[in-house]
């Protein structure tokens, strides 16, 4: 009897605590949330020497307050700028770009774009191909097929920039039409060099090429080069083209990535297609607060797209200021979010059955044996 009252209001407080849990759920969700660190993963992209890569990461970070005070990340930066703008590091990329067709850097992106965006590049392609078929050797029947469909490209700009001279500019959009056609091949070549085209995209590359040479039309694939064209203009744009599995979801990751710019890359990292659903609904919830959820990572994007961005807002502002007591609190609110549902109904079960009067007991089992005596 001693020690049943006291057994009693613990039972009780847990019940109560394990009730809150399941109606306050979302705000237990809020409380569990923990801000990333971004200078590990910088770390390791400086290890890997991918410095245009590290810049970018550290740098989505940098804007807040939580990061960009701190000292460590302020030197971090400084050292990965230094090392980009060394003229060995920038001769070292321009080479990149040149011989391997691929580079992480502006002044290599350039060189590459540059050596493919003329015929020569094109008509160089199909003659490898062709001598290896007459070699009898394997030809790289996608790298045919666009270089086929990048011939037309080019021929179709040269005569849509002919005509806008002629035309006194009217023809301009036609010029802008077949340079975004061009611009979109040569990302799909780039893609297939790094491993990064998906195996639908291929597909349809190579039905194009096979109406093209039927029709002179490139059929369903000229309305997804706008969005490849957006992709391609976009640092990471390749790892979000490498993840699609159809024309919907390439829509969906170039609106995206039309969005969030040069950020994209940076916010995709982060939350993967999380970020690109979360996305869709910028105009609602605003695109600075998006990229304030992504700094929580993928749970804080789901997080805002379930409780709002007023509320949320309000949230990453207390959270601040909370710094260790912050941190202890997210740690409870995880523990407690991590029990299984069924268990904590069972606390609540357990509670009511301990505090319930006997009498109501009584009640309820004669109510119960009732039945069965007749």
């Amino acid at each position: 009897m001693l020690f049943r009252l006291p057994f009693k209001l613990t039972i009780l407080l847990v019940a109560l605590v394990a009730a809150s849990v399941i109606w306050q759920r979302t705000t237990f969700m809020l409380m569990a949330l923990t801000r990333i660190d971004p200078l590990p993963e910088t770390y390791a992209l400086v290890e890997e020497e991918q410095y245009a890569e590290a810049a970018n990461y550290l740098g989505f970070f940098m804007p807040y307050d939580y990061v960009g005070d701190n000292l460590e990340a302020q030197a971090l930066y400084q050292s990965i700028e230094d090392q980009r703008s060394d003229w060995r590091y920038q001769l070292n990329k321009l080479g990149e770009g040149l011989f391997k067709g691929s580079s992480d850097e502006t002044i290599g992106q350039v060189a590459s774009v540059t050596s493919d965006f003329f015929v020569i590049g094109d008509l160089r392609d199909l003659a490898y191909q062709g001598l290896n078929l007459a070699q009898g050797e394997e030809v790289d029947e996608f790298l045919v097929a666009l270089a086929t469909l990048s011939v037309v490209a080019t021929s179709a700009q040269v005569a849509s920039t002919f005509g806008a001279v002629t035309s006194g500019g009217a023809a301009t959009p036609a010029v802008a039409g077949t340079t975004i056609a061009k611009s979109s091949l040569i990302a799909l070549k780039a893609a297939k060099r790094v491993g990064k085209l998906p195996s639908w995209l291929k597909t349809s590359v190579m039905t194009a090429a096979r109406q093209v040479r039927q029709t002179g039309n490139m059929g369903q694939l000229r309305n997804m080069l706008g969005d490849i064209n957006i992709l391609a203009k976009t640092r990471g744009g390749l790892n979000m083209l490498a993840n699609t599995q159809n024309a919907t979801e390439l829509r969906r990751v170039a609106r995206f990535a039309d969005t969030f710019g040069s950020q994209s890359a940076t916010l995709y990292r982060v939350g993967g297609k999380v970020a690109v659903d979360i996305s869709q609904r910028t105009a609602t919830l605003g695109k600075e607060t998006i990229l304030l959820a992504a700094t929580f990572g993928k749970t804080g994007l789901r997080v805002l797209d379930k409780v709002g961005a007023l509320k949320f807002t309000k949230f990453a502002s207390r959270s601040t200021k909370m710094a260790y007591k912050g941190d202890l609190l997210a740690l409870i609110a995880k523990l407690l979010l991590s029990l299984p549902v069924w268990l904590l109904y069972g606390v609540i079960a357990f509670a009511a059955w301990l505090w319930a009067p006997r009498w109501l007991m009584s009640a309820l089992r004669r109510l119960w044996l009732r039945p069965q005596a007749e």
